[in-house]
């Protein structure tokens, strides 16, 4: 009955916003321009790039990106944790490993601070942008990317003063306020500050305790933002970050629903600082420099309670085990970019660059158990560093008016150790290479198209998660490599109110790092761990979809589809759906009060690359309505309005003494329907 109530909602979100692209209107569709790359337009840029505006960010995400994941086609995440920090792109990406990958082959950078595989802090309040960047990516700037790049910018200090506060509450006990100041303390110096919190309930209900937030959320984000412009030629942005996710974690039942059975549930909490400093001037009328410094530290706990039951619940059997890791994360970078100035009527520009990134991690994991009397404490402590250094550049050569040949490469070397209470010590040195070739047509400012082949690498590492039983070759891995092929093209017609991206790639692995799971003792839940190891050669091919039509003065419509095509051993790969969609658009019903409708959806997929246990494919629609005016702004929304049933993670093994411990399905599943109402508050305009 869902699932038609999801078909009906697709078709009735094409009837209410016709694609009247035939109908005279002067609406434009504006240009995007991304930060991550070198402040480049979409269109002249040979990358498959997806774009989340400020007016999407606002009409989507109620408070977290993971609410914004649904729009992008082939982007998917692992919902083993409170809040996504494992993402997959066009199939690739870590799914699990609670300590942090090492090296993971999905970037996630929040304004210049690296926060990959642990950017579960990224809440969308006064977001300006988002950008998702798909396939291998690195000759451009300093963060290396194997499947793709995530970059969220927040909004930049105003020149203005403005002040603007937001307020939402919601079912499941949602409550968030946030408010912004800005404004220019002088001529040369303006500033931002933001703080947001936001709490919820999780949507559990633990009848054991007789509690409904024992998956609650309870977060906090702070930002000082400050932009100095000395001259016409220096500027200097500094952002100061700090993010408390004190959230807890009870999110798995032995019966898969939102009722939970445990008697101790866990945390997933993360403290952060961070700030970063970027400075750009032009050195010479023909090129400029970017000087980019970073520094970030997190404090994380993850637990759980790793029977996910009580005492009442297992009786006869006595049967009892939780599991605890703490982890304090250090990364400090540092980047310098030269970047070719346009305006100088050469055919040539280009950026060259270097960047070093050092990495140091400790984490401490305690676990005990009791199973029909027999009890256990263990616990081992691990360190892990890394220092990257890297060289990379770009060039882009006009070989006429309409075409234009690139050329790209990055030098990487990295350095490794890892040592633990167990005796083990490791260390890897590796040298990659990685790069791109590419040829760009764009004989209109209609019509672009693009042809790039892409060699990405991810460096070996460490499974840092493992307990001390494991041998020496589980515990190291090697590198992968990935030849990445892409066709694209950009469309603009109808005086620029249609835009359409379309791109198609096909991608060869060598190496291939697939994570895999084992359960070193099946009387003991908490020695399920999991792995990165190396298979033969896989492949991952499909295609993305993004179509934007301004139908008219006052309907925007979109659909935006991914296809994807993967197989190693003779199957799809983990997390890797074969289609993903999102479609719907917003009325505005005169000029202050709109509509918006989004149905987004996804095919089944396996959850592991260790077993053959699916997720079944799944559609939700999200809906807001509201009024806008210069001062006030009040909108109802709903999410997963039909209450699909889905999940965004699964397990499969054995947790059930009942049942000998037989391996078992276990599913988390993905936010029920969620509704509520935003107000928003502004004093001045933002004039940045």
């Amino acid at each position: 009955m869902k699932t038609n109530h999801s078909l009906l909602a697709l078709v009735a979100s094409f009837s209410i916003f016709p694609c009247a692209a035939a109908q005279s209107a002067d609406t434009e569709l504006e240009e995007v321009v991304v930060s991550a790359l070198r402040d480049d337009a979409t269109t002249s840029r040979p990358a498959s790039i997806a774009v989340l505006d400020e007016l999407a960010i606002r009409d989507v995400a109620v408070t977290h990106f993971e609410d914004l994941t649904y729009q992008v086609p082939n982007l998917n995440w692992a919902g083993g944790v409170s809040r996504p920090r494992y993402f997959q792109i066009r199939g690739i990406g870590e799914r699990s490993q609670y300590e942090g990958a090492p090296n993971p082959s999905v970037g996630f950078i929040i304004d210049d601070m690296d926060f990959s595989a642990i950017g579960g802090i990224a809440t969308m309040f006064d977001t300006q942008q988002v950008e998702v960047l798909r396939g291998p990516q690195g000759t451009r700037y300093g963060a290396n990317a194997l499947a793709g790049l995530i970059y969220v910018k927040y909004k930049d200090p105003s020149s203005a003063p403005e002040f603007n506060v937001t307020a939402t509450a919601g079912s499941d006990n949602l409550r968030s306020v946030g408010a912004v100041a800005s404004g220019a303390v002088n001529d040369s110096l303006a500033l931002r500050a933001v703080v947001q919190t936001q709490s919820a309930d999780g949507f559990r209900d633990n009848v054991f305790l007789r509690r409904s937030d024992t998956n609650g959320r309870d977060e906090l984000s702070a930002r000082l933002k400050a932009r100095y412009t000395p001259n016409n030629i220096w500027q200097a942005d500094l952002t100061l970050l700090h993010a408390n996710l004190d959230n807890g974690y009870d999110a798995f039942a032995v019966d898969n629903s939102f009722t939970t059975q445990s008697d101790r549930p866990g945390r997933d909490s993360q403290r952060t600082d961070g700030l970063s400093l970027r400075a750009t001037g032009d050195i010479t009328p023909a090129f400029s420099l970017i000087s980019i410094t970073s520094a970030t530290r997190s404090d994380i706990v993850f637990s759980f309670d790793a029977d996910w039951g009580n005492a009442a619940f297992w009786d006869p059997v006595v049967y009892d085990f939780f599991s605890a890791t703490r982890r304090d994360r250090q990364n400090l970078g540092q980047e310098l970019r030269l970047v070719s100035i346009d305006d100088t009527g050469s055919r040539v520009s280009w950026v060259a660059g270097v960047s070093a990134n050092e990495l140091t991690e400790s984490n401490e994991t305690t676990d005990d158990g009791n199973f029909e009397g027999d009890t256990f404490v263990s616990g081992i402590a691990r360190e892990y560093e890394a220092l990257s250094v890297a060289l990379f550049g770009d060039l882009d050569i006009a070989l006429n008016d309409d075409w234009t040949l690139g050329m790209g490469l990055r030098l990487e070397r990295r350095d490794a150790d890892y040592r633990d209470t167990a005796g083990d010590r490791f260390n890897a040195d590796e040298d990659n290479v990685g790069g791109q070739v590419s040829l760009s047509y764009a004989p209109t400012d209609e019509l672009s198209a693009y042809a790039r082949i892409a060699r990405g690498y991810k460096a070996g590492g460490f499974n840092l998660g493992l307990p001390a039983e494991a041998d020496n070759d589980t515990l190291l891995f090697e590198g992968e490599f990935v030849l990445n092929y892409e066709l694209g093209a950009t469309l603009v017609w109808l005086d620029q109110r249609v835009r359409l991206n379309a791109t198609a790639f096909w991608m060869q692995r060598d190496d291939q790092q697939v994570q895999s799971s084992t359960q070193l003792d099946p009387n003991n839940p908490a020695t399920f761990v999991f792995f990165t190891d190396n298979v033969g050669a896989g492949t991952n091919a499909g295609a993305e979809f993004e179509l934007e039509v301004a139908a008219l003065d006052n309907l925007n419509v979109y659909a935006n589809v991914g296809l994807l095509h993967t197989e190693i051993d003779g199957r799809d790969q983990a997390h890797a759906p074969r289609y993903s969609y999102a479609l719907g658009g917003r009325y505005a019903i005169d000029e202050h009060w709109f509509v918006r409708a989004d149905v987004t959806g996804k095919d089944d997929f396996f959850f592991s690359d260790s077993h053959d246990q699916r997720s079944r494919a799944y559609t939700l629609v999200n809906l807001r309505a509201g009024y806008e005016s210069e001062q006030w702004s009040v909108s109802a929304w709903a999410r997963n309005v039909f209450d699909e049933e889905y999940a965004v993670r699964g397990f499969f093994f054995g947790n059930e003494p009942a049942r000998d411990f037989a391996p078992t399905l276990y599913t988390r599943l993905g936010d029920p329907r969620q509704v509520g109402v935003s107000l928003t508050y502004r004093m001045g305009r933002d004039t940045q």
